[in-house]
């Protein structure tokens, strides 16, 4: 009995992350306001009436690919501002880890830059949360510094929403690259890390001067 429900299950997460995918590829056209279940159930193949097995509706299943976008990237933010290392080689480590994040994962980082500021509230408040999340991860890992020494608690925070701010606007440019003529692509990415690498480094340097 118990390996049937075992196959079961399994079948059911199967289903739950086909129309995952399939939402996520038929995102790269449309925002998610536009999307219909209908649409996502005939690209996996299933009856319009199985959606509801896993979703309550499209903004649910929204909501669920903010969590598989985001919820696996609290480690690599952490490694991000981690402390190890000197002033540059942070900031060539995160910005080398951002670039590979997407490039592995290009329409992930698509659909959270379109459906930060769409028409979906759920999805919208989901990843504020997340965003929220990283950014009290980051404060943490800030803190550990000593350059933070004598900061407030509030101040922390603000620099690390700059952080998490401007890691999504790096990642928003690589995946600009990525996008044009492959040909341009590795000027492109080039040039990306330049202007990252030239940003993270004036935050740093606010960073280093604030309590003068």
């Amino acid at each position: 009995m118990s390996h049937t429900l075992g196959i079961r299950q399994a079948q059911k997460q199967k289903t739950r992350q086909a129309l995952l995918d399939a939402a996520l590829g038929l995102l790269e056209e449309q925002s998610l306001s536009s999307l219909g279940l209908r649409e996502v159930t005939r690209a996996v193949g299933v009856a319009p009436t199985a959606f509801y097995r896993h979703f309550r509706s499209t903004a649910d299943l929204g909501v669920a690919l903010v969590e598989e976008a985001l919820g696996s990237l609290h480690p690599m933010i952490r490694t991000t501002v981690s402390t190890t290392g000197d002033h540059e080689e942070r900031i060539t480590r995160a910005i080398e880890l951002i670039a590979r994040h997407v490039d592995g994962y290009p329409a992930h980082v698509r659909f959270i830059a379109r459906e930060r500021h769409g028409g979906v509230q759920p999805v919208r408040e989901a990843i504020r949360e997340q965003l929220v999340r990283f950014a009290q991860e980051v404060k943490e890992e800030l803190a550990k510094d000593s350059v933070s020494e004598g900061w407030t608690e509030d101040d922390l925070l603000m620099l690390a929403h700059l952080y998490v701010d401007q890691m999504l606007i790096t990642a928003s440019l690589f995946l600009e690259a990525l996008e044009g003529p492959e040909k341009e692509r590795a000027e492109r990415t080039r040039h990306v890390t330049q202007v990252a690498t030239r940003q993270m480094r004036l935050i740093g340097l606010g960073r280093h001067h604030w309590l003068d």
